[in-house]
């Protein structure tokens, strides 16, 4: 089984600020490894609150990705991608 990786308008803006390196690193990952697993929930960390707790979150290194996953359709929509520290904030 094979999960489709789709990126928001929000993260591909998101990975197109980033260095070259650390983008090539994070679509290496999501196709690499997250849309190869029979569960995506496995390697993830759900996210909790009122707001972002339908979400799940992967680490690649100092950076974090923000999807929503689709279990009907297979689908890994990434919503957010960016540093740690500021990721999570509006």
């Amino acid at each position: 089984m094979t999960w489709k990786i789709e990126l928001s308008t929000l993260a591909r803006k998101n990975l197109g600020d980033l260095d070259k390196q650390i983008a090539k690193r994070i679509l290496r990952f999501l196709h690499d490894r997250i849309a190869k697993l029979k569960n995506p929930r496995d390697i993830g960390d759900a996210l909790k609150g009122v707001k972002l707790g339908v979400f799940w979150k992967y680490r690649v290194g100092d950076y974090r990705i923000i999807a929503d996953i689709q279990d009907r359709e297979l689908i890994i929509l990434v919503i957010r991608i960016g540093n740690r520290r500021e990721v999570y904030k509006r």
